[in-house]
């Protein structure tokens, strides 16, 4: 009998990929989300997490053996996104929990983890990098913590296993994501290659000149999947990069090679893709119109804020990711061709021209 899965966010980056994954591995999987998508072999199951009852109407037939949790609202302040966010862990954990059966609970966070709320991103007192697992909570709110507390909690009560996964940025697709720097450079470089404006760097000096690393979704995918399978991964916490680090002085100019844009010299400037792509919503609209694009709505692309927090860090950010190494996970993707395959995919979704 196949095993069963529900998968919180499946309209997501990280969501869709370990939807797919799970369905190509012979799963049985419910896709979760206020608007669900059609994914190969997902039953789609639509959902407000933020609706407690709503939420138990909608899981009532659905007994998973493991729940991968993908989701998140941005909310105004870190205080809201507290209340929001744990409240829908903790609806959706309350809703299983008359069917039983759950025997795995997946929590995707991040590396703000470490840095910190968006309200204090990179700020502080902050630990070395390599980030480690070990590394203990920030003295500061932050609503990974408390989505993190609302799972322990139901674990402690109904006893299943849990997971906790903390990737670095994610590169993958979603139309309509909060937090998808690939698809916005994808867009920004379209955009500079219409206008002949530059390909300018929108982060700062020690983004530029320092090592980083990302991460890709069908990576995380199967990095979820391990952990739901694997005993030695059960109530862990785990970082889960690409496996290589790189610098954005050389990654900018691989990008500007794929879209045939000249990249423009960095002068140590932060100038935020927010003021560069401030105007850009009706060029955008007249490409799409003139590409035969499918979706002509720019801020369903782009999300410069987020590539911007990420670009804009004072600080260098590298992962450690010796704890999945130590227990069996080998998985390596490296982050040019992460970058290069979702830019093929995009042009083949017509996402891009």
């Amino acid at each position: 009998m196949a095993q069963s899965a529900l998968v919180v966010g499946a309209s997501g980056i990280v969501g869709s990929a370990t939807a797919r994954l799970l369905a190509e591995e012979g799963w049985d999987v419910s896709g979760l989300s206020r608007r669900p998508v059609d994914l190969p072999g997902v039953t789609p199951v639509a959902a407000d997490l933020q609706d407690a009852g709503g939420t138990a109407a909608a899981l009532r037939d659905v007994r998973p053996d493991a729940v991968f949790i993908t989701t998140w609202l941005r909310q105004d302040s870190e205080a809201e996104n507290i209340r929001v966010n744990s409240a829908m862990v903790r609806n959706l954990l309350d809703a299983l929990r008359p069917g039983g059966g759950t025997r795995h609970v997946a929590l995707v966070t991040g590396l703000k983890h470490y840095l910190g709320p968006f309200e204090a991103y990179g700020k502080g007192a902050l630990p070395q990098t390599p980030f480690r697992e070990e590394q203990g909570r920030l003295d500061v709110e932050n609503f990974y913590y408390a989505q993190e507390d609302e799972v322990f909690a139901a674990a402690a009560r109904d006893g299943f296993g849990w997971s906790v996964h903390r990737p670095h940025t994610v590169i993958g697709q979603a139309v309509g994501n909060a937090m998808n720097m690939g698809t916005t450079l994808a867009v920004f470089a379209v955009l500079c290659r219409e206008t002949g404006r530059p390909f300018r760097f929108p982060g700062s000096a020690a983004q530029w000149n320092g090592l980083t690393d990302m991460t890709d979704a069908g990576l995380l995918a199967r990095h979820l999947l391990w952990a739901a399978t694997t005993p030695a991964a059960r109530n862990e916490a785990f970082n889960v990069v690409n496996g290589d680090v790189f610098r954005w002085k050389w990654m900018w100019s691989r990008i500007a090679d794929h879209f045939g844009v000249e990249p423009a010299a960095f002068d140590g400037t932060v100038t935020p893709l927010e003021e560069q792509m401030a105007d850009a919503a009706p060029i955008w609209r007249a490409i799409a119109e003139r590409e035969g694009l499918a979706e002509p709505d720019l801020s369903r692309l782009a999300s410069p804020w987020h590539t911007d927090a990420d670009l804009g860090r004072p600080i260098e950010v590298v992962t450690d990711m010796g704890k999945s190494r130590r227990l069996g996970f080998t998985a390596y993707q490296p982050t040019d061709d992460a970058f290069m395959a979702l830019f093929a995919r995009l042009k083949a979704d017509r996402l891009i021209p």
